[in-house]
């Protein structure tokens, strides 16, 4: 019986590294498939580490990131070949979209001052291959507010998409470190801290504030806001690292990549390598084991109030694990949740896989919840129209508004990277302001022709890239600011009858 059971575990085991070499085997082939990489991939610029970054201050900080862009001017745009010197290659100086040309890159860390003295501070955190853009319209609605807005490039990004084939994730969390540091230098007194966080910003965010209930030397956030929150990763995620084994030989550097694309947004990387995924599994683990711990504790009362903007359907972050690992954990503190639905008129309703079309019926436990739940959805089968539809912490009965918006005829709904941005932003907008430009306007481009043509997928492109809810959203951040500082129950509390 013994000699059997051992045969059949070799056996398994003969048979496990038989697939697993197979699966390499193909990886490497079909890496070697693709275009081939550019200066841009294989370039990684100086960035500090998180011990550096720990004992930097925000001056040291920038004089690094100067750094950086002069070693990619040096070492990727002054040494380009002729077939790069094209229009749409961001890192050619002479391209439209190269952001060296805009009266202010917004790849760069930045600082917006409010008129007179601040009334609080507030850290905004962008995304994974994103850049500081994406946060910009936020950071002006709390600078309006009076807040001091620090907006920092994370290590590794706004330069080159090389520079994430090295990056870490700790280097990220050291940099929110730095980043809340000089926000309360700026402030100049014990005033309001908020926390923004964008995607793996969303991560940091949260981990920032995670970190701040153990240790005392960081200073507590009052708020926090959360958009597209990277706080859980798809499966293929987890095992990214995998996929980039066979880069160990030369030959087959490309398997370092999960994606290689031009480079044609002057403020987001295309092209993706497996390190950023690992890294973002690395994060969401981290994240996932002290929302465990911190409950288990009880200890999780400490967490400020939480506001989080969510698409029902989202490609890059589980829906799913914002509830399952965030908000099933939270206490009564007036945190609020709000999801953006599909677009359930009529029209629509027969396209939908039935996965996706019941993704909202499994998403939240039953009523009551310890947060405000809110849902921005049809008004009804035969309309665009939206309406919020929202049921208070501890209700079990909702309440219903007209926003006097509307999804677009064409939107069947929003995307992962539609949230921060408004449908004017002058490069994802749908009606870009033409006050700004950016050399292109990536939420105009229409798209039609055969499939295996385009160096995108035609799934990439028909993505939706900015938010018709966003005025909607500002609001809804707006009353987050103007929540008194010790309310306890955020920007929800006086619509959810929270108390303190």
């Amino acid at each position: 019986m013994r000699s059997t059971v051992v045969r059949t575990i070799r056996s398994a085991a003969v048979l496990l590294v038989v697939c697993a070499a197979t699966l390499l085997a193909v990886r490497a082939y079909d890496a070697r498939r693709g275009p081939p990489l550019e200066l841009w991939h294989r370039f990684v610029p100086p960035e500090l580490g998180a011990d550096e970054l720990d004992r930097a201050d925000w001056s040291a900080y920038l004089r690094a990131e100067d750094a950086a862009f002069d070693a990619v001017r040096a070492e990727v745009t002054d040494k380009l070949q002729a077939g790069s010197r094209v229009a749409l290659n961001r890192y050619f100086d002479g391209s439209p979209v190269h952001p060296a040309r805009f009266s202010h890159d917004w790849n760069r860390s930045f600082v917006l001052e409010p008129d007179g003295a601040p009334r609080g501070a507030v850290v905004l955190l962008h995304g994974l291959t994103d850049s500081p853009y994406s946060m910009r319209e936020v950071a002006r609605l709390y600078r309006a507010h009076g807040y001091v807005a620090i907006g920092i490039r994370l290590p590794a990004h706004g330069t080159v998409p090389g520079a994430l084939t090295e990056a870490r994730a700790a280097s990220w969390s050291a940099a929110t470190r730095l980043a809340v540091r000089e926000a309360r230098t700026r402030a100049g007194g014990p005033l309001p801290l908020h926390l923004v966080g964008y995607s793996n910003g969303g991560a940091l965010a949260l981990q920032y504030a995670l970190d701040a209930i153990d240790d005392p030397a960081l200073a507590r956030p009052d708020r926090l806001v959360l958009i597209s929150p990277m706080v859980g990763i798809t499966a293929f995620a987890r095992f990214a690292g995998l996929a980039g084994l066979p880069a160990v030989f030369p030959a087959f550097a490309k398997a370092a990549w999960l994606a290689i694309l031009p480079e044609f947004n002057p403020f987001k990387y295309n092209s993706f390598p497996v390190n950023a995924a690992r890294q973002t599994q690395i994060l969401t683990s981290v994240l996932q084991r002290q929302m465990a711990r911190l409950g288990g504790a009880g200890r999780l009362a400490e967490l400020p109030p939480v506001l989080t903007f969510q698409s029902v359907i989202d490609f890059t972050v589980s829906t799913e694990a914002v509830v399952s690992t965030l908000y099933d954990r939270l206490p009564p503190n007036g945190s609020e949740l709000v999801l953006y639905d599909l677009n359930r008129s009529a029209h629509f309703e027969p396209l939908l896989r039935p996965s996706v079309d019941a993704a909202l019926a499994r998403l939240l436990p039953d009523p009551p919840r310890p947060f405000r739940a809110t849902l921005v959805t049809n008004a009804g089968p035969d309309t665009a129209e939206v309406v919020e539809r929202a049921l208070d912490a501890g209700a079990t009965s909702e309440r219903s508004r007209p926003l006097g918006l509307s999804y677009p005829g064409d939107v069947f709904s929003l995307s992962h990277i539609a949230l921060p941005f408004s449908p004017e932003d002058p490069l994802y907008g749908t009606a870009p302001d033409p006050a700004e430009d950016f050399g292109i306007q990536l939420g105009t481009l229409a798209k039609r022709g055969e499939r295996g043509t385009l160096l995108m997928s035609l799934d990439s492109l028909l993505r939706m890239t900015s938010n018709p809810f966003f005025a909607y959203q500002m609001e809804r951040i707006e009353e987050t600011i103007a929540a008194p500082r010790d309310a306890g129950c955020g920007a929800a509390g006086a619509r959810s009858g929270c108390r303190p």
